[in-house]
């Protein structure tokens, strides 16, 4: 694990057709952030640019709220959310 990173949330639900995540979050997470994505077979990283609650963009989340985030690849249920931190 590299340093400098912290656990947001957990992926609760993938919807592969929109690349469109559901993220369980405990720690807040906001537009912009650097995150990693890492499961079994999943690892990559991406900026967050798209979240949404309810299907409306928000800026940022908190923890305790379920997001719908854009990921570049798929993901799969329980894979972990880390934030990197500058």
């Amino acid at each position: 694990m590299e340093q400098n990173v912290v656990e947001v949330g957990k992926v609760t639900h993938f919807f592969p057709k929109i690349n469109v995540a559901v993220i369980e979050l405990m720690q807040p997470l906001s537009i912009g952030d650097r995150i990693l994505i890492k499961g079994p077979i999943t690892d990559f990283e991406q900026t967050v640019d798209s979240m949404q609650i309810d299907r409306k963009p928000i800026q940022q989340a908190v923890g305790g709220q379920s997001i719908g985030l854009k990921v570049a690849q798929t993901v799969k249920e329980k894979d972990a959310v880390y934030k990197k931190s500058n």
